[in-house]
């Protein structure tokens, strides 16, 4: 069974960073794009990020473009996402998922795991 762990969230002052980790664990990692979603208090969850199964192609929400970047390893199967210049509107519980990419739409398909939670002070 796949289980996704994320981790690397905490407390920041707006205008900080924090990276994000997820490990995956249970299938072969490197043969599925994966992404990052985040979902605010009173919110529906919603896209962040994605990357490519190889790297080689990432995707980004608006809202993060310039200020996020999202990174692979698959060698120790784990995406990341590096979070900088951070916004109180930033505060969410942040999740990873294998996702499907058709186009302009990128859809999460598998199960979500705890997620890590983000609060960013101003």
């Amino acid at each position: 069974q796949v289980q996704l762990v994320e981790s690397g969230g905490g407390l920041v002052q707006a205008g900080g960073s924090l990276r994000l980790s997820c490990l995956a664990s249970g299938r072969t990692f490197s043969s599925s794009p994966m992404g990052w979603f985040r979902q605010a208090p009173g919110k529906e969850r919603e896209f962040v990020a994605a990357i490519s199964w190889s790297g080689g192609r990432t995707y980004y929400a608006d809202s993060v473009k310039g200020r996020f970047t999202i990174s692979r390893d698959n060698s120790k199967n784990t995406v990341y996402l590096q979070m900088n210049s951070l916004k109180p509107d930033d505060t969410a519980i942040f999740y990873c998922n294998d996702v499907q990419i058709r186009g302009a739409t990128i859809s999460p398909i598998g199960s979500w795991g705890q997620g890590t939670q983000v609060t960013v002070s101003s």
